[in-house]
């Protein structure tokens, strides 16, 4: 997270403080995307991901007054992200992991388009076990370093660390799966 960045959610949360509420929803859209996308990783379903996600950020307009600037905003946020959704996986009882057989067909797979691709990087982080979906997520989509990735999720450094190796080997095997030939293509 650049310090720009950082900059930018104090100054917000600053004036959320002092009672602006346009200042709030500025900080929501400036981190759903990311929110939706950790609480995906655990949760393996959008309607329920996206659901957990008003509750989070119910619970952070509710503490943001609490926020004392000792970590990032984002750290803060993460965990809270993290800790709602392994809460609602708990509470539905939703153990299974996903079995999803997808069929391509005769599809013409060449030249895939940027979004194609999205979707099938998608598709495998959803196929990834829970752990290791986050803590790619965390690592490459949210540029975040071991120590904080520890901080949000409450791993050890090994366990991080070993996620993050076994996650790349499994999404290369699940993106394998799903586009065969193709994947030697775009690497």
């Amino acid at each position: 997270m650049s310090n720009h960045q950082t900059d930018q959610d104090t100054r917000l949360i600053l004036r959320i403080k002092e009672g602006d509420t346009s200042a709030f929803r500025q900080l929501v859209d400036k981190h759903k995307d990311v929110s939706l996308s950790l609480a995906c990783s655990i949760l393996k379903d959008t309607q329920t991901a996206e659901d957990v996600l008003q509750d989070v950020f119910m619970k952070v307009y509710s503490k943001i007054d609490t926020f004392q600037f000792k970590s990032s905003f984002t750290t803060w946020l993460y965990r809270i992200v993290v800790n709602m959704s392994y809460n609602a996986l708990k509470r539905i009882k939703h153990h299974e992991e996903i079995d999803t057989m997808i069929t391509l067909g005769s599809e013409d797979k060449k030249g895939m388009e940027t979004a194609d691709i999205e979707k099938y990087v998608s598709l495998a982080l959803q196929l990834l076990k829970r752990d290791e979906s986050l803590v790619l997520r965390l690592f490459y989509l949210c540029e975040l370093k071991i120590g904080e990735i520890q901080k949000i999720t409450g791993f050890s450094s090994s366990k991080v660390k070993m996620d993050l190796h076994r996650g790349r080997q499994h999404m290369e095997k699940q993106l394998e799966r799903l586009l065969g030939d193709e994947l030697k293509h775009l690497l």
